[in-house]
């Protein structure tokens, strides 16, 4: 069964017998404090797109705890939610106008299932540093949200708070006060990084993307951005950019019959750079295929110079506005791997 591993060479981070997750530590002096904050937020309006209910009034929580604990405080925060939960994730990703990729589901999805894919990907949800994950559910309202530095966000309406409270002191977690606020690795200058070994002779050992790309699939999730536009992260309008879109296929035209097509473009938004490598991807098969758009990221000039030099081609006119449109389509055998380190 296809699976992860974390890089046994790696040395983990211990502050006065705080631990840090192998993905997320700090670079600076700083003192650890495990614990939580606990605030009310009221109701909120429905949502503009109508996609979910009114967030009802609920208690926020944000919780710090060492990294050894953290797992067995997660399935005890998850026996809070019902059969059936919306699962998210987060991840560093790729695309140059945006720090995280977001993704939700829209469907519900067994717990059984969100809970057997965290134990098949141990390490990459509770060590590795560049995703966070948790799951939402409407009735009761619950949101629970592990982020990339492993601190823990749990929203709950205001009947589970007393709930909640005795699950954290099973713990000894203790509320903050006075001056004992809860610190974790993103109190302090820190690094991020990928702690995954993805040895090509190892096809069962996944990397980040592999293991996103079924994560996709396994929890129906969405990318939680509109695709109608193509902004960046603080809502500039970016007009026509170039994207570097990779198409999973199923195309019997060899004894492997999944394939990979990359396809470097132009377009003014998320729908259209899929429309358009779509179509690329249908020029470039024999025959029809049934194809999945496995990553659509937006790329720089010097991304895009370098993917197209590894396709062959040459990049010109790097001032000019362009027109959408496909710039070179291609199969490949494997997509990209996230960078190893990010600096923050």
């Amino acid at each position: 069964m296809a699976t992860c591993k974390a890089d046994p060479s790696i040395e983990r981070v211990v502050v006065d017998s705080f631990t840090f997750p192998l993905g997320v530590y700090p670079v600076e002096t700083m003192t650890p404090s495990p614990g939580y904050t606990v605030e009310f937020e009221p109701a909120d309006g429905d949502d503009e797109e109508g996609d979910w209910e009114e967030w009802p009034d609920r208690y926020v929580y944000d919780i710090v705890i060492s990294a050894h604990r953290l797992e067995a405080l997660c399935h005890r925060l998850f026996s809070l939610l019902p059969g059936r939960i919306y699962p998210i994730l987060d991840v560093l990703g790729h695309d140059a106008y945006r720090e995280i990729d977001p993704y939700i589901s829209y469907d519900l999805i067994g717990l059984d299932r969100f809970l057997d894919t965290l134990r098949r990907y141990h390490d990459f949800f509770f060590e590795d540093g560049l995703c966070g994950f948790g799951a939402m559910s409407e009735q009761p309202f619950v949101y629970l949200f592990v982020d990339e530095h492993k601190i823990i966000t749990v929203r709950v309406e205001p009947s589970m708070k007393e709930r909640l409270d005795r699950l954290l002191e099973t713990f000894d977690l203790e509320p903050a006060s006075g001056d004992v606020i809860p610190a974790g690795a993103d109190s302090a200058s820190h690094e991020h990084r990928s702690v995954l070994l993805a040895p090509p002779d190892k096809p069962d050992m996944l990397s980040t993307d592999e293991i996103v790309e079924r994560l996709r699939d396994d929890w129906e999730l969405l990318l939680n951005v509109d695709p109608e536009e193509n902004v960046d992260e603080q809502g500039r309008e970016l007009g026509v950019t170039s994207w570097r879109v990779i198409a999973r296929c199923e195309v019997d035209i060899s004894a492997e019959p999944l394939r990979y097509a990359e396809v470097l473009l132009y377009a003014g938004s998320l729908r259209r750079a899929e429309e358009i490598a779509a179509d690329a991807v249908l020029e470039l098969a024999p025959k029809p295929v049934d194809y999945d758009i496995a990553t659509a990221d937006r790329i720089g000039v010097e991304t895009l110079r370098e993917a197209m030099g590894e396709a062959g081609a040459a990049l010109e006119d790097e001032g000019a506005i362009h027109e959408e449109g496909v710039i070179v389509a291609r199969w490949i055998d494997d997509t990209p791997q996230l960078s190893d380190r990010i600096d923050l």
